[in-house]
């Protein structure tokens, strides 16, 4: 696919993958795509467009639609981080032919980084499976669904906020099994990556063991 190296980062949500994958971009100097933004940005376009994210064609319509220059315009919507869109984007993301709609853009951008970039990291759910199967360094980053879970009750306010941590650990677990259950590029580790379980880990210490694995990979 691409003579630049590509470093691919999977896990599930709140595993801490996107935090460590812009310091790894940041380290490497290599070019950033969090690919699940664009899962986001077909549910935020059919939230603004009044649809319902249920609505397979009409999500599948709005991958098709979208381009470089309206994926820009939606990663830089506020509301791109929501609860809300998250929720959309989870779902939309088990269509298959959202998952198509969006896979030559994610090739793409891997093949030719933009700017110049010596390489690539990409943060998703399918990178090293389906998207960059062929990825020199593989990275699955992972932590307890009760781990995971309390850092979003913390991002999005904790007890102050309101937030009910049952319903968050409700809402991680339903995730996580759309994710991995999906009959089209389900989340699972690819066969050749690194498993990296930061339950204990902060991200100091995620940092250090991921750059270790690609500086041996690479």
């Amino acid at each position: 696919m691409s003579t630049k190296p590509v470093i691919a980062i999977d896990g599930p949500a709140a595993s801490g993958k996107g935090t460590l994958a812009r310091r790894v971009a940041q380290a490497m100097g290599y070019a950033l795509l969090d690919t699940g933004a664009l899962y986001r940005a077909v549910g935020l376009s059919m939230i603004r467009a009044g649809q319902d994210v249920r609505d397979v064609e009409a999500a599948m319509a709005a991958a098709q639609a979208l381009d470089a220059d309206r994926i820009a315009e939606l990663t830089a919507d506020p509301a791109l981080r929501q609860d809300e869109t998250a929720q959309a984007a989870s779902i939309v993301s088990a269509y298959p032919g959202v998952r198509q709609a969006l896979l030559e853009f994610q090739r793409g951008f891997a093949a030719n980084p933009p700017g110049g970039a010596a390489g690539a990291v990409l943060d998703g759910r399918d990178i090293g499976t389906v998207i960059c199967p062929n990825a020199p360094v593989k990275l699955f980053i992972t932590a307890s669904v009760e781990v995971r879970a309390e850092r979003r009750f913390r991002e999005l306010g904790g007890d102050t906020a309101g937030v009910d941590f049952a319903a968050v650990l409700a809402d991680m677990r339903a995730r996580d099994e759309r994710d991995t259950t999906r009959a089209f590029a389900p989340l699972v580790p690819a066969e050749d990556a690194v498993v990296l379980d930061n339950s204990e880990l902060g991200p100091d210490a995620a940092f250090q063991a991921a750059m270790d694995v690609i500086r041996a990979k690479l």
